[in-house]
């Protein structure tokens, strides 16, 4: 009897584990039932509410002077909700980077429009995939993984246009989430095998 339950629990705990991992494959943006999805507090919407003019102000603006992302998301263009759909303009100054970070919940394909960068990727190997993009050029990064950008042009600016699957493709910086949050500084210097003064000063670059 003692058997019979000890192997109900285990098939119990299999399934259980199958429907999580399930559910975490499935991760995204949710289907709609209907043509698009308006706030409650709005009874009717017209062409406007599916207009985004946020990035007017980007044509023949002068370039930054560092990086610089402005995005198209569901949170600044509320109609996005349900679409699976985003955009977001990237801006790179000569020397500039787009800080190695990920997307957790779509991958991301990025247009160059104009200058050169150097662009890459790691996979769930530790393997890095890396190329340097000219004008034109498309390259895609996956779903999840670690990406940055990189303008290595010392007197060129760099800008690209990014689509993503998600009207929320999430953006976690890896090194602000790292040394920007409250992990105690003795396990992040035992991670890195390093130091407590170290990561003070990693701490404070980024402040």
């Amino acid at each position: 009897m003692e058997s019979k339950t000890s192997s109900c629990i285990v098939l119990l705990a299999l399934a259980i584990s199958s429907l999580v991992a399930f559910q975490i494959a499935l991760a995204g943006d949710s289907d709609i039932l209907t043509d698009f999805v308006i706030p409650v507090e709005v009874p009717s919407v017209d062409a406007s509410y599916f207009t985004f003019s946020g990035l007017r102000g980007l044509i023949g603006a002068p370039p930054p002077e560092k990086f610089k992302a402005t995005k198209a998301s569901m949170a600044e263009f509320p109609a996005l909700n349900g679409q699976s759909v985003s955009y977001a303009i990237l801006q790179y100054p000569s020397g500039s980077v787009n800080p190695v970070h990920t997307h957790p919940r779509s991958a991301e394909l990025l247009l160059l429009m104009s200058g050169t960068l150097e662009v890459g990727f790691i996979d769930t190997t530790n393997k890095i995939f890396t190329q340097t993009l000219q004008t034109g050029d498309v390259f895609v990064f996956p779903k999840g993984l670690v990406h940055y950008q990189y303008n290595a042009d010392a007197t060129n600016c760099a800008w690209a246009i990014s689509a993503f699957g998600s009207a929320n493709a999430g953006t976690v910086s890896i090194p602000n989430s790292v040394f920007n949050t409250s992990i105690p500084n003795n396990i992040l210097a035992k991670s890195f095998k390093t130091d407590i003064m170290t990561i003070q000063k990693i701490k404070a670059g980024l402040a």
